[in-house]
């Protein structure tokens, strides 16, 4: 391994912990944790129909936190 490499891959792992675009927007909504409850689930069943209490939870959190408001969400 040359040098370069071995500075590369120390310095990867720190750039990792940096919160990216997505996940601020996700933590600013109030519901990182259900989203990654969802997201989880999603990922776990290949299927949504097979998340809807996760759904629920997480649609719950979207609501009280007003972010219906701020994303011009309308219930189907």
């Amino acid at each position: 391994m040359s040098k370069e490499e071995d500075t590369n891959q120390q310095s990867s792992p720190a750039q990792d912990d940096e919160p990216d675009e997505w996940d601020k927007r996700i933590f600013s909504t109030g519901c990182a944790d259900e989203n990654a409850k969802l997201t989880d689930c999603y990922y776990e069943k290949k299927d949504w129909r097979a998340c809807k209490k996760e759904m629920e939870i997480f649609r719950a959190c979207w609501k009280k936190h007003n972010n219906d408001e701020r994303t011009s969400t309308k219930d189907a």
